[in-house]
């Protein structure tokens, strides 16, 4: 027999057994257990299965909810840079800009910006060279070879991937250090040989093939117009 005080606080406030999964978990099994093996509770069984679905189901809610935060705070923070690569006044101050605010704002470890060029000498112009390591002056074809990764075909805009042994041409010594790259194709204008944009992470899961590009296809257009004005 249940305690006269246990009872009467059953009795009192039923609902706080109700409320309790674990409880009601071991009543529904008590309860099976003395109906014996040959008494198929369908009630029982009825509620396993609703349960289980109920917590598939918050699992999914909680997937969606932590999925819209996660975009939300990419989304702030793609517009956060967009602006930082709006603020400088002159071309060396925008470089500046992105390998030091954009970087550290979308948390990237290394940021470089490669332009094609037709002219044997490009590494030796005066004006790139001060512009430091961010800025990479390559062969005609470049872009269009590491984007695709050596294969042939036209290649995606926007390529999220690990590092691949195409990384040295692009990287230096520095290429054992990144585990993860993102590669942003520029259409710097008419007349104009194609760029880009790569940012690379020492975090093998920054950037993967399965991830949406959507946000940093929008910042390699913001970059890429803005890119227009000043080699104009």
């Amino acid at each position: 027999m249940i305690e006269p005080d246990l009872r009467d606080r059953i009795l009192a406030e039923p609902e706080r057994i109700l409320e309790d999964r674990d409880v009601m978990n071991a009543l529904v099994a008590a309860n099976e257990r003395a109906l014996g093996q040959n008494i198929v509770d369908l009630r029982g069984v009825a509620m396993k299965r609703l349960e289980t679905r109920l917590d598939r189901l918050e699992d999914t809610h909680r997937s969606v909810i932590a999925a819209a935060y996660e975009n939300l705070a990419g989304t702030n923070q793609i517009h956060r840079a967009v602006l930082q690569l709006l603020e400088p006044t002159n071309f060396e101050a925008f470089i500046k800009a992105l390998t030091d605010d954009v970087a550290q704002i979308l948390r990237v470890d290394l940021v470089r910006l490669v332009l094609e060029t037709v002219q044997e000498d490009g590494d030796n112009d005066p004006t790139l060279r001060r512009l430091g390591e961010v800025l990479q002056v390559a062969p005609r074809g470049f872009v269009g070879n590491y984007l695709t990764n050596g294969r042939n075909g036209p290649g995606r805009a926007v390529v999220l991937r690990a590092i691949t042994s195409l990384a040295p041409t692009l990287y230096g010594e520095r290429a054992t250090d990144f585990q993860s790259e993102a590669l942003m194709k520029l259409d710097l204008g008419p007349g104009r040989l194609p760029g880009m944009l790569v940012f690379a992470s020492e975090d093998p899961s920054q950037f993967k093939s399965t991830h949406g590009t959507d946000l940093l296809a929008f910042f390699a257009g913001t970059f890429e117009r803005t890119m227009r004005r000043w080699l104009g």
